[in-house]
């Protein structure tokens, strides 16, 4: 039996290098299960559509599919947009068997924006750091912000360093913001993780943001790292079991 498609449905940006992570991290996926067929797609600004992707899955003859959006924060996008699309899919394609997953945010990241901050530090031959700030990209539903201000918590107290989430939209503090509130405290050696998961005009506004307060580094989107990618396939499987018939 084929094992459902997997459709990797992303936000989209007017940057070409956020396709590219997308796509790059699509292909990491499927070297971890060569079995699946994966294909991105995309809410707004690039190609394919998410409508085009399911067409073409039905034209293949997939009757099963499990969306995993790459989004880390339940915000609009996760709640209403995404399950718009899903919904529309279900209606033009009678049947269609189609699962949505949960989006990528996990404490698990955790090692990923360890590993792009090492990297950022040895760039700026940083050899000290005495706070962090997390920059996402912020939303109007505070719950989807409170689960990033969680994950700065987490962080901070994994390396015994205060943190703070910050965010390049929607809600206060700007990543600049929260780097000159630190360094009002005295604390001068500020580094910046990037909780997005592709370049775009957000991480990079927030980029520019905060080097400009003063941050000692900034660190690169979580990309196409083998962690997100496991990531995928985990929140793939579960919504995937959903699709097994039970007996009767």
């Amino acid at each position: 039996m084929t094992a459902p498609a997997l459709v990797a449905l992303a936000h989209g940006s007017k940057d070409p290098r956020s396709a590219a992570t997308v796509q790059d991290l699509c292909a990491r996926v499927a070297s971890m299960r060569p079995d699946l067929r994966i294909e991105p797609a995309f809410l707004d600004h690039c190609d394919p559509s998410p409508t085009a992707v399911f067409e073409r899955l039905v034209a293949d003859g997939y009757d099963e599919i499990v969306v995993v959006p790459l989004l880390l924060t339940s915000a609009y996008h996760a709640r209403v947009d995404v399950p718009a699309v899903v919904n529309d899919a279900a209606a033009k394609h009678p049947g269609l068997r189609i699962r949505l997953s949960d989006v990528l945010g996990d404490d698990v990241l955790l090692d990923v924006l360890d590993r792009r901050l090492r990297t950022a530090l040895k760039r700026a031959r940083a050899t000290e750091i005495d706070a962090l700030v997390l920059a996402a990209a912020g939303s109007s539903d505070p719950l989807a912000n409170a689960s990033v201000s969680r994950l700065a918590r987490l962080w901070g107290t994994r390396h015994k360093l205060p943190a703070m989430a910050a965010f390049a939209s929607a809600a206060p503090p700007a990543s600049g913001e929260a780097v000159r509130a630190f360094r009002r405290q005295g604390r001068r050696h500020v580094a910046v993780g990037s909780y997005f998961i592709a370049p775009g005009f957000l991480p990079e506004r927030a980029d520019e943001l905060a080097l400009e307060a003063g941050a000692i580094a900034v660190a690169e989107p979580l990309g196409a790292d083998p962690e997100v990618a496991w990531l995928v396939l985990t929140r793939y499987t579960v919504a995937a079991v959903e699709l097994v018939p039970l007996p009767a």
